[in-house]
């Protein structure tokens, strides 16, 4: 199996199953000299983490990270770093009774055409549970982009399935299991999740997450742009079917007049384009929303075929998340970053310390 890799020149190979020994990374192109220790990168695996609330998979992994190489008292050296996340609480058990049908919705179909064989216990390498070690990654690359760029990247939740939620305020992400930016909406949020997990459904969700001070110059026209790399590692992500930058599918209702953001000597007047422009960064804060599709594993019976193509009914054990969107706003923080983190990489080895005899817009970076 190939495409393994995100990033050309800070690389993140990941390996490892959802119910294997241990999943984890190699991060290849992180610059030496970084103060690097596992507790920069816990907080950030803690917030992806199962079993945290009612509301998502109870299995229980403390997804506590070692790192392996790349760090020798304390810093890293510039040689690749390894990340190992072991797994303590598989129950391999509750997947026997699809190990010869294909659940509706996964890879399980699509992998066995291509391979001819899979591993069916949750989801094998098709899993979520494989973002842990991007989200591993991702907290390298925030260190980097925040202590040599003052770059921030936070994310939060916009929508659960038919439940749209205003945004108030960054400081309420933190305190619900949502990631909601409203407080107001949270009991909504509790009750509207209970009352899906008792029906054995699911439901989908919209997370919108930006990065603040992001330099103007990064991106490479015209097919590595961005914006297109972006939304490359984004659909990257398990349950992804829609990537938008800036306005994204709203511009189609927008006029010219409207959308084209802007210039003046305060800087610009809007931000429709996501700060991305041609494919290069603006210097505006760097915008996008991703749509997750429903939970495919859910209790109710679905029609499915075996391996010999005869009828056959599922019905999916185990633990799993009634909206795999819950947990996903950590995970698209971490893989804009490692995109930011590739191109400040590829934008330093192109134009060094170049300073282009151009007044920067006041306000921008």
């Amino acid at each position: 199996m190939s495409g393994n890799t995100l990033g050309l020149l800070f690389a993140v190979t990941t390996f490892g199953e959802s119910h294997g020994p241990a999943i984890g990374c190699v991060i290849d192109g992180c610059p030496p000299g970084m103060a690097l220790s596992e507790a920069d990168i816990q907080p950030e695996l803690d917030r992806r983490r199962p079993g945290t609330s009612r509301h998502v998979t109870q299995r229980r992994e403390p997804d506590t990270v070692e790192i392996l190489s790349g760090v020798y008292e304390g810093r890293t050296t510039g040689t690749p770093i390894a990340l190992l996340i072991r797994n303590q609480d598989q129950r391999s058990k509750d997947y026997a009774n699809i190990a010869e049908t294909f659940r509706p919705g996964h890879a399980d179909y699509s992998y066995w055409r291509k391979y001819g064989t899979r591993d069916p216990r949750g989801g094998g390498r098709s899993s979520a549970r494989l973002t842990a070690p991007l989200v591993g990654a991702g907290a390298v690359a925030r260190k980097w982009l925040r202590e040599h760029h003052g770059i921030v990247v936070r994310g939060c939740m916009q929508q659960v399935g038919e439940v749209p939620i205003a945004f108030q305020s960054w400081e309420h992400v933190a305190h619900n299991a949502f990631f909601a930016p409203n407080a107001d909406v949270v009991p909504r949020l509790e009750d509207y999740m209970d009352a899906l997990r008792k029906s054995g459904d699911s439901c989908g969700a919209r997370v919108y997450v930006e990065a603040l001070g992001v330099p103007a110059g990064w991106g490479e026209p015209l097919y590595d742009r961005l914006d297109a790399d972006i939304a490359h590692a984004m659909m990257g992500l398990n349950a992804v079917k829609g990537v938008e930058i800036g306005a994204g599918f709203a511009s189609v209702a927008q006029k010219g007049s409207e959308h084209g953001d802007e210039l003046t000597p305060q800087g610009f007047a809007s931000n429709h384009a996501g700060g991305v422009l041609g494919g290069i960064s603006s210097g505006q804060p760097v915008t996008v929303s991703i749509a997750l599709k429903p939970t495919s594993s859910i209790r109710l019976p679905r029609r499915s075929v075996d391996r010999d193509g005869q009828a056959a009914t599922v019905e999916t054990l185990g633990r799993h998340d009634p909206c795999v969107g819950i947990r996903a706003a950590p995970i698209a923080e971490a893989l804009l970053a490692l995109v930011l983190m590739d191109h400040a990489l590829r934008n330093r080895a192109q134009c060094g310390d170049v300073r282009h005899e151009v007044a920067p817009i006041p306000g921008q970076a």
